[in-house]
């Protein structure tokens, strides 16, 4: 029952790719969304943290239909990247991993920003007290700190991005071999005469990659506190 079809075993490397690029695609800006958020007062700082919060608030679908209109060939930065640079990203899995990335965003700057905030800004005071410059003080002080936060951020975008259905199947359809990530494949057994089985099979990988990210983010992240504690 449990023998995986190339199909399925396509839609979960698929996925798994979709993952990590969203998480490495999303790691610098929700790290950037983060310290703006936690350090920086600015006006129009709740219209950004608004924002920023959208994806989680809005319908999946809306964001997908957003990221069409944008990036799609016709739209105004999708036509740019197609001219300049000959690159397509609606309808390819390039996209899935955009829109995924898209809704695992607030998540990732949320932990972030929560990690930011625990540093102890005594101990980034006293760095800079020594001479290091802004940079080395984030590399050696506030980034060792937050470390456990960040993982956790990571890990929790990885298992989002995992997840993630109505704005990939809006921006890239749900191309077999292509954009037809594990819930795309999921949701086509379910419509398919006859695929009981290989939706309950896709439900169950489902559940074990996200426990497996959410029990190795808590273990990264004891791992590290206790490290720093010590």
């Amino acid at each position: 029952m449990f023998d995986l079809s190339a199909s399925e075993i396509a839609a979960i490397d698929l996925s798994l790719r979709v993952g990590l690029w969203s998480v490495a695609g999303g790691l610098l800006p929700a790290l950037a969304a983060a310290w703006l958020l936690a350090r920086c007062d600015f006006p129009g700082k709740l219209v950004f943290d608004g924002l920023v919060h959208l994806p989680l608030v809005v319908p999946p679908v809306v964001i997908g239909y957003l990221l069409l209109v944008l990036l799609g060939r016709s739209g105004p930065l999708g036509q740019v990247l197609d001219d300049w640079f000959g690159i397509t990203v609606a309808f390819t899995w390039q996209g899935a991993a955009v829109a995924s990335a898209v809704m695992a965003f607030p998540l990732m700057v949320r932990a972030m920003r929560l990690s930011l905030e625990a540093v102890d800004r005594k101990l980034e005071a006293a760095a800079r007290t020594l001479g290091a410059p802004p940079w080395q003080v984030f590399a050696t002080v506030t980034l060792p700190l937050m470390a456990p936060g960040l993982l956790a951020a990571l890990l929790l975008g990885f298992a989002r991005s995992l997840g993630e259905f109505g704005a990939t199947i809006t921006f890239v359809s749900n191309i077999p071999g292509e954009t037809r990530t594990l819930p795309l494949a999921l949701y086509t057994f379910t419509q398919t005469p006859g695929g009981e089985s290989g939706a309950l099979r896709l439900a169950v990988v489902s559940v074990l990659l996200a426990l497996a990210a959410l029990a190795g983010s808590e273990f990264l992240a004891r791992r590290l506190q206790r490290r720093l504690a010590g």
